[in-house]
């Protein structure tokens, strides 16, 4: 038996995700070994559920269980990518110790971004000055580093891990995140005992999560017919026939992508497609298209329910509709989603792609949106559940209140009733 779950994985890297048959639960049943899993372009072409045969000879179809989900390399990883979040000095000296730790101990070929090294301010620190020589450096969007990094190090917030998302348009290597931001969510590591932790990853054997990312094509359809197959299919590092610089643009996003009216009094006025079906028309402040991993950030402020990263589907998020109707809808991964404006609208919208390239759309364009090939592999501290769950909890205080008291017991009770007897009958 054989399950696609589909993604693109870097050279030295192996994912298998096998479990027990255990007969009384016939959803763990399921065994997958593959050194390279990619993407399908349509999700029931990607997730498939296997069918065996039971002891009566009775069909009996099989779920894959999250949990066995783990991450082993094929060979020792060689080089990583050390991303940090920029200008903030309380990350200056973990950047350095854990540089140093890797080139020196680990023996191991280290990227980083030249501003992340430029506004480190260690220069008098002659340990760093002389392994700074050893750093490969580059800018960022002038170096390809799909086929250069086996592993990426994170030690920041959220923030960190889209801007390392960012990085890769097509396969990502495994994403290690140490929580040394604000919120943290999205950062389940803490750094105090980063050396412990980065090498028992590096043993293989950890609990990994595929974060579904969206991608974004931005076109004119008096002139790029962008029908459905296209659109799902095409590379990220292609492009299609532009009517002007933004019709070239591809974007992958990991939270969301916000559609809004801007600084226009007007309401915005959106039409959605899905599947090449009007849905409906969207009149209100905005629109959001998120990730089950975006469900906690923009969307869940604008009423939308908390998915778990690992569920397949994309979310559909009005910011405060012009109807007390239109709720939150969660529809398929691989569904393209097109928007654009109405004709009725009055003003043009303003489009943004994880808070950042905010693009204006007029009349006559379109945003062409389905789920993306390349999803990101991020490592986990415990396992799926418990990194989420711990989020929710620790970082969004998720149902945090006063705890109800208890009943009177019985004793209690039979003395109140009895007190109020005697109350009575003296009366």
């Amino acid at each position: 038996m054989h399950l696609l779950w589909g993604m693109c994985v870097p050279r030295s890297l192996a994912f298998k995700q096998t479990c027990v048959q255990d007969s009384t639960k016939p959803w763990n049943s399921v065994k997958l070994s593959r050194d390279k899993l990619k993407l399908k372009d349509k999700l029931d072409e990607e997730t498939t559920w296997s069918q065996i045969e039971t002891s009566n000879n009775t069909p009996c179809w099989k779920i894959p269980d999250p949990s066995s989900q783990k991450l082993s390399w094929a060979k020792p990883p060689l080089s990583v990518l050390v991303v940090r979040k920029l200008y903030d000095a309380d990350i200056t000296y973990p950047f350095k110790d854990l540089v140093v730790w890797l080139i020196e101990e680990k023996n191991m070929v280290v990227y980083a971004d030249r501003a992340a090294v430029d506004c480190c301010m260690v220069d008098t620190d002659l340990d760093f000055i002389k392994i700074k020589q050893k750093l490969i450096l580059f800018n960022e969007g002038q170096v390809n580093l799909t086929a250069k990094i086996d592993f990426v190090i994170c030690l920041g917030g959220d923030g960190t891990l889209i801007h390392a998302s960012s990085l890769f348009q097509q396969s990502v290597p495994p994403i290690m995140a140490f929580n040394m931001g604000s919120l943290g969510f999205l950062t389940p590591f803490q750094f105090c005992h980063f050396k412990e932790e980065i090498n028992k990853c590096l043993g293989g054997n950890a609990s990994l999560l595929l974060r579904y990312r969206l991608k974004c094509v931005i076109n004119c359809d008096n002139i790029t017919s962008g029908s459905l197959s296209q659109t799902k299919t095409q590379d990220s590092s292609s492009s299609s026939t532009p009517c002007d610089q933004k019709a070239a643009n591809t974007y992958l996003v990991l939270n969301e992508i916000v559609v809004d009216r801007g600084s226009t009094p007007y309401l915005c006025n959106i039409d959605l497609y899905i599947e090449g079906r009007l849905v409906t028309s969207v009149q209100g402040d905005g629109l959001i298209i998120s990730t089950p991993t975006g469900s906690t950030a923009y969307a869940v402020a604008a009423g939308a329910s908390m998915i778990h990263p690992n569920v397949p589907c994309l979310l559909i998020t009005p910011i405060c509709p012009h109807s007390l109707s239109f709720r939150p809808v969660v529809v398929p991964a691989g569904v393209e989603i097109k928007l654009m404006l109405s004709p009725e609208a009055r003003s043009s919208a303003w489009v943004s792609f994880d808070g950042r390239n905010r693009i204006e759309i007029n009349q006559g364009e379109s945003l062409r949106i389905t789920t993306a090939r390349y999803p990101i592999p991020s490592i986990c501290a415990k396992d799926q559940m418990n990194d989420w769950f711990d989020g929710l909890a620790e970082c969004l205080h998720w149902n945090v209140r006063k705890q109800q008291k208890s009943l009177p017991s019985m004793s209690s009770t039979t003395s109140l009733n009895s007190l109020i007897s005697d109350s009575e009958t003296n009366n």
